[in-house]
């Protein structure tokens, strides 16, 4: 009797969606079936995806996200199973500023993504005139939702500006809820960027006193102490060490990790819908290659996404084209020890996009104090601080070579801090279509798109344009998106040609 044949899944896209749906793939619960052998086909000469860390004023800095939320368990389960619960560093101060009515002011106690729950605080920070602020007390008054409380998925902008007014939409949730996605609020997604405000909004009375956080228990581990969870962390080294580490924790079970490997189409192995199997015609260094794989994870941008389904998943391709992304540049600066002669407060700053710094519309939309933020990186002799410029709608960082950029970005900083001396190095990271828009009714999109899929047999997709653009959304949606494929495969026959050669392992 022979044994039966092992299924074989790939994971098309080495970011931290595609890491995680082959750890769940080779993860998952044992039982008379033989687990998965998985390939993980990434086009970059690295994985990561836009997890990326680099050597910069003797440190090691993140390029891109640089934390994780605490309290979504995605990324901190992760963590623990890849034994790095012992590495997490906490975020080492609190506090952000806002620019706002002409220079820096500190964030109001009582925010919810840049929502306000509390009057009083809003009303003393100054981010709002008197008169705007009054206007938001009105919210404070019982209200009942009248014709415009219908349900159903409305803008972030949409919502908070006829409750709260438009002030608040420009000046908190654009920056907040907006800078998270590289876009604004008034095109966004309630439904898919922040489900509480949708539900608070159809429910009589405040707004405000509806999105008020209960307090946050404490994590087990810290329960006997007391000492609350951060709202963030990172880890000893760089936050991009998550997925080195968990890319050495899947060869160590046996997943063949391909760098260099881009997968050029996707079609049907066998004839038919009776015939399960995927071939993959391969690119890279060593000339066209093919991979024929049972299941599929396909953990790409929606365009490359959609790219690849055209010929067997034409509703879904066509859906996932329509979903634009931005583009962001990161430029990172060290200063001399005392250049910036203005206090640093907090772990750093937001701009709105209706901000003006310097008598023109603003090109940095946030600033971070990487070395206040996260202790490990300060050093005696500077001041880190990474700048972001560029979001949906404004693509004047791709318009500039890394000179102008930095120099643009220097003249808006000099607005803001008082400043002596240049920077003593700088570093500019392009984050081209890396952040999806999540428009009003993306999640209705991205169901129908799920829906064809599982009308192929072991395909799915995962990564950061459809349920969520963060760490810990993107860790759940490659592991989603493999336990669909799992199922699907319960009762796998072998590829027509029953083949399971690949790329290379060396790439």
């Amino acid at each position: 009797m022979s044994l039966p044949r092992r299924p074989v899944v790939a994971v098309v896209g080495g970011g931290i969606a595609g890491l995680a749906a082959a750890w769940e793939l080779v993860g998952a619960p044992g039982g008379e079936a033989p687990g998965p052998e998985v390939h993980v086909l990434e086009a970059d000469d690295r994985i990561g995806g836009k997890l990326r860390a680099t050597e910069f004023a003797g440190r090691t800095v993140d390029l891109a996200a640089d934390a994780f939320l605490a309290r979504r368990p995605e990324a901190t389960g992760l963590c623990d199973e890849l034994g790095l619960t012992g590495s997490l560093v906490p975020v080492g101060a609190s506090g952000a500023s806002l620019w706002a009515r002409g220079r820096l002011r500190s964030m109001p106690a009582g925010l919810n993504l840049g929502i306000p729950t509390r009057w009083w605080p809003l009303f003393r920070s100054g981010i709002l005139s008197p008169a705007e602020s009054l206007r938001v007390a009105r919210d404070l008054l019982p209200f009942r939702p009248g014709a415009n409380g219908e349900a159903g998925d409305r803008s972030v902008g949409d919502i908070v500006g006829s409750r709260l007014g438009r002030p608040v939409v420009e000046r908190l949730a654009d920056p907040l809820i907006g800078g998270i996605n590289a876009g604004g609020v008034d095109d966004l997604s309630a439904a898919a960027t922040f489900p509480v405000l949708i539900a608070a909004a159809h429910q009589p009375g405040s707004l405000m006193r509806r999105l008020r956080i209960p307090p946050r228990a404490p994590a087990p581990e810290r329960a006997a102490s007391g000492a609350p969870t951060p709202l963030f962390w990172s880890l000893a080294g760089s936050t991009a060490s998550l997925a080195v580490e968990l890319g050495r924790a899947l060869v160590g079970r046996g997943v063949t990790v391909h760098t260099g490997a881009p997968v050029e189409s996707v079609r049907r192995s066998g004839a038919g819908r009776d015939a399960p199997g995927w071939e993959l015609d391969l690119g890279g260094d060593d000339g066209p290659r093919s991979l024929v794989v049972d299941g599929l994870v396909l953990a790409l941008p929606a365009r490359g996404a959609a790219v690849l389904l055209a010929g067997v998943a034409p509703g879904s391709a066509g859906m996932l084209s329509t979903i634009d992304c931005a583009s962001v540049a990161v430029v990172t600066l060290a200063f001399p020890l005392g250049a910036i002669r203005s206090p640093l407060r907090g772990t750093g700053f937001l701009v709105p996009r209706s901000g003006n710094i310097g008598g023109r519309s603003a090109l940095v939309t946030g600033a971070t104090y990487l070395g206040r933020k996260w202790p490990h990186l300060a050093r005696p002799g500077d001041e880190l601080i990474r700048v972001s410029a560029g979001r949906f709608g404004d693509n004047r960082p791709a318009a500039m070579d890394d000179g102008e950029l930095v120099g643009a970005v220097i003249g808006e900083l000099s607005q803001v801090f008082d400043i002596g001396d240049a920077p003593s190095e700088t570093l500019v990271t392009r984050w081209v279509d890396a952040f999806p828009q999540y428009r009003v009714g993306h999640l209705i999109r991205v169901g129908r798109i799920e829906q064809e899929l599982a009308g192929l047999g072991g395909v799915a997709v995962a990564g950061a344009s459809y349920r969520g653009v963060g760490i810990p959304a993107c860790i759940g949606s490659g592991r989603a998106a493999a336990r669909r494929v799992l199922e699907e495969l319960g009762g796998v026959t072998p590829p027509s040609n029953g083949s399971t050669s690949g790329p290379d392992p060396a790439g």
